[in-house]
């Protein structure tokens, strides 16, 4: 199997980074990425600045292979825009990475090959099989290992409180948007009218803090499940990433300014349309009328139906690897610390699979570009058969600046301007 490919699914920014590593490693990686450009979910929300500034943004292995074309490094302190990282870094990697990235190819499915996940016997001794669907049909590719970076974007949780959704929330999905939105482009669609953030993540606040600034009349109703504000806004100053801290700050200023009604302990149970508007009923039955718009920030779930024949051994709480679990569970760690992790953690029954990237986190948020870099750097040591390097993971997180003991989160929120749920696959 040593002459078949790893395969990368996702061209995001940790997919695209696990090619450089492998690549430096001696290893043929194979990119998959059912977008048509590199950074397609990272394309999408453009128009979002990153906390995380230029310095932390860059593969070290993806800035060696980067630079004997030419290429100019952007100066490490600035904040780059989705779009920026995007059009600056990852584009740039792909062309560098040439006819190992294909885009427009969905995987739709991983086997070994021959074998379903009932049959043991001489399994590992087999290729992975990676089905594939492209504008040309469906194929199977053979790979050594599989890299699973395929990020969570396409998966938004939903506005109900139970983690489904609630009832009447497909029927008013034209009213329902799962994004930062883009107020530039949709100014519009929210200026003069009635609409509700839900969410307690930088994902909302990033929210709110645009909204609050589009005046004519818009009035805005923050939705929390959890029964206050607390330390929602985050560490402010205390924050290691000043830009994040600032965002709390901004959302901290309209609340107090009256630009945003906060409204806690509501967890949605149902939504009715009433004439021309929508209405939110919380399980304890109040009600928010006359909603014209509604924002549902609520974070992101990995999408694991085409691993099904895949052994995978995930917590079945975070539904992230159970090694890496206990350190990035938002009910235990409260300070935006994630120890250092990699290959180990990241193993399944399945010998030479790995989740990367957000999708290794499961449900658990925020989510640093960096922990995704050193992530694959380990995994390609390890299946380069450096075993010492690979075990070498150093990675210290920045801290938010909020520690208030178990329960922090009550509701696991992406975060958004630090790292996307890297690409769709």
């Amino acid at each position: 199997m040593d002459e078949l490919p790893v395969a990368v699914v996702g061209a995001g920014p940790v997919g695209l980074a696990a090619a450089a590593e492998l690549l430096e490693r001696g290893l043929e990686p194979l990119v998959l990425e059912r977008g048509d450009q590199a950074g397609s979910a990272v394309a999408a929300w453009n128009h979002v600045r990153l906390f995380s500034p230029w310095s932390e943004l860059v593969d070290p292995a993806a800035a060696r292979l980067l630079e004997p074309t030419g290429w100019a490094r952007p100066s490490g302190g600035v904040h780059p825009t989705g779009g920026e990282w995007a059009q600056r870094y990852l584009q740039p990697l792909a062309e560098a990475l040439g006819e190992r990235v294909r885009f427009g190819a969905e995987v739709v499915g991983v086997a070994r090959r021959g074998r379903d996940r009932i049959v043991g016997s001489g399994r590992d001794g087999e290729p992975f099989s990676v089905h594939v669907r492209s504008a040309e049909g469906e194929e199977r590719v053979l790979a050594r290992a599989v890299v699973d970076a395929s990020g969570t974007w396409t998966t938004p949780n939903p506005l109900g409180g139970e983690g489904l959704p609630a009832i009447g929330e497909r029927a008013a999905a034209d009213r329902i948007s799962y994004r930062v939105p883009d107020l530039a482009a949709e100014r519009v669609r929210y200026t003069g009218k009635h609409v509700v953030v839900a969410g307690s993540g930088h994902s909302a606040l990033t929210a709110l803090a645009a909204l609050a600034r589009l005046g004519g009349g818009t009035r805005i109703s923050w939705v929390l499940r959890r029964g206050g504000i607390g330390n929602t806004f985050g560490g402010g100053e205390a924050d290691q990433l000043p830009a994040r801290g600032a965002l709390g700050l901004r959302a901290k200023e309209a609340v107090d300014a009256g630009l945003i009604t906060v409204v806690t302990g509501f967890r949605t149970e149902a939504v009715e349309r009433t004439g021309g508007s929508i209405a939110l009923i919380s399980a304890d039955g109040r009600r928010l009328e006359d909603v014209a718009e509604v924002i549902a920030l609520t974070g992101f779930r990995p999408e694991l139906s085409w691993l099904s024949e895949i052994r995978l051994e995930l917590d079945p709480t975070l539904q992230a690897p159970v090694a890496l679990a206990p350190l990035v569970d938002p009910n235990v760690h409260s300070c935006g610390t994630v120890y250092p992790h990699g290959a180990k953690e990241l193993s399944h029954p399945e010998r030479n699979f790995y989740l990367a990237g957000m999708k290794s986190y499961g449900r658990a948020p925020t989510f640093l570009a960096q922990t995704g870099y050193e992530q694959v750097r380990s995994i390609a040591a390890e299946l380069a058969g450096d075993h010492e390097a690979a075990a070498r993971v150093e990675l210290i997180m920045a801290e938010t600046g909020v520690c208030g003991g178990a329960g922090l989160f009550d509701e696991p929120e992406l975060l958004t301007l630090s790292a996307p749920p890297a690409a769709s696959n």
